[in-house]
């Protein structure tokens, strides 16, 4: 089968239905999956999918393809991603550690796409790039398997109604931005003891109102109006497919998510004191601070959230974050991405205080810039970092740090450049104490770019 590899991405698989994507690349996909999962002593494989126009179609050609390999196929219909994630963690003793939902998480209406688990991992990099090359040899297991359903919102509910535990009733705002997380988020938090106001929780894969990316603040316009003109106390946004999530409080300040990881690990050190906290290498400086004054080990790692999963799993360290708003909880949890939760054990902290956002806005925060794009041809931003490692001096900087992009550490911020892993851009991002201090390493960073790439061109982040 002719594949256009550009759809075979760092985490998962994406492209534009129609275009990159389509009803036959779902059922050989299925195919190439099931040929591995059979490989791994998988019995079964279940499969989601969000609220995408294009997602029953896409789902049933995948399933085809599954049960064609002999594998049995789990159908849990329209769920966000973290039930997904649920089903596979909690199904082992039935040979389902498996599952793929499809999904198109933050892109606009027409992509769609794959994000897969494969014997308990979530698979990335090169796993990924296996299925590319087996779908193109269409290289096959045969077999038989049956395909069967399962509703599994009502256990999810349970699970999670079971473990949290709120102080107090909670007024709050949710905005599911016409994402599947509409149809649960909003019962579930009711269920945990919330007043909600709903916003936009009907499931509509056009997204009328607007994107479900809770990471751009344009976005959480109408969640902040509506907090402040209700008795509310605070607002979440849940993304298109309900992995991650976004936190304003009464007063209109967005909580970002390096922000939200403080007040987790704050929480969670004090039952596993000693604990390490994992973060990615885009989140605030103040966070490592933070880590330590409350007992615990900071460590700092690879932006994504397949290589954030796989590193909480090598540390058993009870908690990881990423600044993108994923939030992976080990500790009371199953150490995947889980938006719903996320708030749940937020909402959790937050009910023990009379004023919610005075406990959010007191986190430590600095001055910094959102995340900042470079267009780049194909191919070229890893060849941009080898020479900027190489070539680029940062005065007044006391560590560099390399293990994805380049990192500068000053005593008054941080500077950021990185490779994208699923878009040709670099990635940017800069933090000071205080707003001259922000200016410094910006121009520095600057400086150093236009040394290897005079083209550059910084812009804001593109979704």
């Amino acid at each position: 089968m002719q594949v256009h590899a550009s759809v075979f991405k760092a985490y998962d698989i994406r492209g534009i239905v129609g275009k990159t994507i389509d009803e036959s690349f779902a059922e050989h996909l299925g195919r190439a999956f099931g040929t591995q999962a059979l490989a791994a002593g998988e019995k079964a494989v279940a499969v989601g999918r969000d609220g995408r126009l294009s997602g029953p179609g896409l789902a049933g050609a995948l399933m085809r393809g599954l049960a064609s390999t002999g594998l049995d196929v789990v159908d849990i219909g329209a769920v966000t991603t973290p039930m997904l994630y649920y089903v596979a963690a909690t199904r082992s003793q039935y040979g389902c550690r498996s599952g793929i939902q499809v999904t198109g998480s933050h892109n606009p209406k027409d992509y769609n796409g794959f994000k897969m688990v494969l014997a308990g991992r979530a698979i990335y990099g090169e796993e990924i790039q296996a299925l590319r090359q087996r779908m193109e040899a269409e290289d096959y297991a045969q077999g038989k398997g049956r395909i069967g359903k399962m509703n599994i919102l009502s256990e999810y509910q349970r699970r999670i109604t079971g473990d949290v535990k709120l102080s107090r009733l909670m007024r709050v705002v949710v905005d599911s931005g016409n994402g599947i997380p509409g149809a649960s988020a909003p019962g579930i938090l009711r269920a945990l003891g919330c007043k909600v106001t709903e916003l936009y929780s009907e499931v509509d894969g056009d997204f009328p109102n607007h994107h479900p990316d809770p990471s751009k603040p344009e976005n959480l316009a109408d969640l902040i109006r509506t907090v402040r003109e209700t008795d509310a106390e605070l607002g979440l946004a849940f993304d298109g497919d309900g992995d991650r999530l976004g936190v304003v409080t009464k007063d209109g300040q967005i909580i970002y998510p390096d922000r939200q990881l403080m007040l987790f690990a704050q929480d969670i050190l004090q039952r596993v004191p000693g604990g390490q906290v994992i973060f990615d290498v885009k989140c605030t400086q103040r966070l490592a601070g933070a880590i330590e004054a409350a007992g615990g080990e900071p460590l700092m790692w690879k932006t994504g959230h397949s290589l954030i999963k796989a590193k909480l799993k090598e540390t058993g360290a009870p908690i990881a974050g990423e600044m993108s708003g994923h939030m992976f909880f080990a500790e009371r949890w199953y150490g995947f991405d889980d938006g719903m939760y996320t708030a749940a054990r937020l909402l959790e902290i937050l009910s023990r205080h009379a004023d919610p956002s005075a406990v959010l806005n007191a986190l430590p925060t600095s001055y910094s810039t959102p995340e900042l794009n470079v267009a780049c041809a194909e191919g070229e931003p890893h060849a941009v970092i080898e020479k900027l490692r190489e070539t680029a001096r940062f005065d007044g900087a006391k560590e560099l740090v390399t293990i994805d992009g380049l990192r500068a550490e000053f005593d008054d911020g941080f500077g950021l450049i990185r490779a994208s892993n699923t878009t040709p851009v670099l990635v940017l991002r800069f933090e000071g104490h205080t707003p001259e201090a922000l200016e410094r390493i910006r121009d520095q960073f600057t400086a150093a770019l236009k040394a290897v790439k005079p083209d550059a061109h910084i812009g804001a982040a593109a979704h």
